[in-house]
């Protein structure tokens, strides 16, 4: 597992998501399809998340108990395991938008400016 958590400085600007989203990516090997995996859900984390998550790639090579405890039937795939409940999709995730939207990432980022506007 290759863990890329992004951390901010103290002190930096108030995030968007008050909660922490756990990304995990499954991936085959140093494929072309999971380096643009890894580099997109970088870009995603950076740029739309504004990196308050954690990302963790596994491998199912090298960790396929823990691909298949997963169900993990095609690479390469990001689950969001938190918050709850759990989404997935399936790709190389180019299309930034449409891997937000599977994600239900824009329901979380609404409720949590809902909760910042009325905090």
């Amino acid at each position: 597992m290759v863990d890329l958590s992004i951390r901010r400085p103290r002190g930096a600007v108030e995030e968007r998501f008050l909660s922490k989203v756990v990304l995990s990516l499954f991936v085959t090997g140093h494929t072309p399809s999971s380096e643009r995996a890894m580099v997109n859900l970088r870009r995603i984390c950076d740029n739309r998340i504004n990196g308050h998550c954690e990302i963790r790639v596994f491998d199912v090579l090298e960790n396929p108990r823990q691909a298949e405890e997963m169900r993990i039937l095609a690479t390469p795939t990001l689950i969001r395991e938190a918050p709850q409940p759990p989404r997935r999709v399936i790709g190389d995730l180019s299309d930034m938008e449409k891997v937000f939207q599977a994600l239900s990432l824009h329901e979380l980022q609404s409720s949590e400016a809902t909760r910042n506007a009325h905090g």
